[in-house]
């Protein structure tokens, strides 16, 4: 799924915190079998969160990684040992 990120304009304030627009895309085929992005939600959240959040995902991702490098590495050994 791919997002569309965007800064979000604030009201004016004493404290003014930046926001950020994250619109969720996917890409599908309409019915003349072209490809067509389509908004599936849109969400407003503080940019300080949506820092957390993808560092939080990241970390996440090269956990994956690692698991998928070591499954990998595995699979090459059995495949040189015959």
């Amino acid at each position: 799924m791919a997002k569309v990120i965007s800064a979000v304009e604030a009201a004016e304030s004493a404290e003014t915190v930046k926001m950020v627009s994250i619109k969720h895309t996917r890409v599908m085929q309409n019915a003349n079998g072209n490809d067509v992005t389509v908004m599936d939600y849109e969400e407003q959240k503080d940019v300080d969160s949506a820092i957390t959040d993808a560092e939080a995902t990241k970390a996440n991702l090269e956990a994956q990684l690692e698991d998928v490098e070591a499954e990998l590495a595995e699979y090459i050994a059995i495949r040189d040992a015959e």
